[in-house]
């Protein structure tokens, strides 16, 4: 069945972005943006389109005006430059956390208040709550987890990666296999699954590779947002700083153009939102 009205997602913008994505998007945000329209066409769901607002208003009016809303509205919000202002949640449907550059386990004003807006979201049970990367981990940190650097040797998880579904996550993301191939970027981890969260995968370098809680909270610690232009650009500036050297970064070239899920993420965050 449609939804009475748009579907309305605020995306919590934790960083800026890279030259040449942000040519292309525009802003951090809209990378996460792309995802869920393409989730929300691959959702097919009848009634639910990612048609600009004015779009929408036309075609509704050619449909006789008085029928029900909608569309994916979606809005976003620099909580970095912007600390402290955040959507209303009655004006929400749900809330996307990006990932970031960022640490999620830092002591600064804009992740704490962060924090504490995500746990204003976990103590009522409307509004949805979907992270990736360092959203996740923000979310794991609300939840009472720990988060912090990953202690094993190796270090980062970069490029395309096959998490090992759990039972749970074999039933969240639908697959019919046992594996979800999806890009990484990472060196910060959730240690341990908080209380009540259903584990969706794991590998060997991080064994919190997803949280899901009915209803409530849906987590990867993956990019499915990401593209192989976005990585190959990641991948590059990092490689020139000295963040990785040339194995991890060989490595993950040879990766990057592999098939990955992403839009089958994307596709089970807008059905999630939408509480199926």
């Amino acid at each position: 069945m449609a939804p009475s009205h748009p579907l309305r997602i605020a995306i919590l913008e934790c960083d800026t972005g890279l030259p040449q994505a942000l040519a292309k998007y525009k802003r951090y945000g809209a990378i996460s943006s792309a995802l869920l329209e393409a989730g929300a066409a691959a959702a097919a769901v009848s009634g639910l389109s990612s048609l600009p607002q004015q779009q929408q208003q036309k075609q509704q009016k050619q449909e006789g005006g008085g029928g029900e809303k909608r569309g994916l509205e979606i809005g976003m919000w620099d909580v970095v430059n912007e600390a402290g202002r955040f959507p209303r949640l009655e004006d929400v449907d749900g809330v996307f956390l990006t990932g970031s550059k960022h640490d999620s386990f830092a002591d600064v004003p804009w992740t704490n208040q962060l924090v504490a807006y995500v746990r204003q979201i976990l103590a009522q049970a409307r509004v949805k709550l979907v992270g990736v990367c360092f959203g996740h981990q923000i979310i794991g940190r609300a939840m009472g987890a720990k988060v912090g650097r990953n202690d094993n040797p190796a270090g980062w998880e970069v490029s395309v990666t096959d998490v090992d579904l759990t039972a749970e996550g074999r039933k969240v993301f639908d697959q019919g296999k046992d594996v979800l191939s999806i890009y990484q970027m990472h060196k910060d981890i959730v240690f341990d699954y908080p209380a009540g969260v259903q584990p969706l995968g794991s590998t060997g370098l991080c064994k919190v590779q997803g949280m899901f809680v009915p209803g409530r909270v849906f987590t990867v610690q993956g990019h499915p947002e990401f593209t192989e232009e976005i990585l190959v650009e990641i991948l590059e500036v990092r490689h020139e700083q000295g963040v990785f050297g040339d194995e991890i970064y060989k490595d993950a070239m040879a990766r990057v153009g592999r098939r990955h899920d992403g839009v089958l993420v994307g596709k089970r965050f807008i059905e999630f939102f939408l509480g199926k």
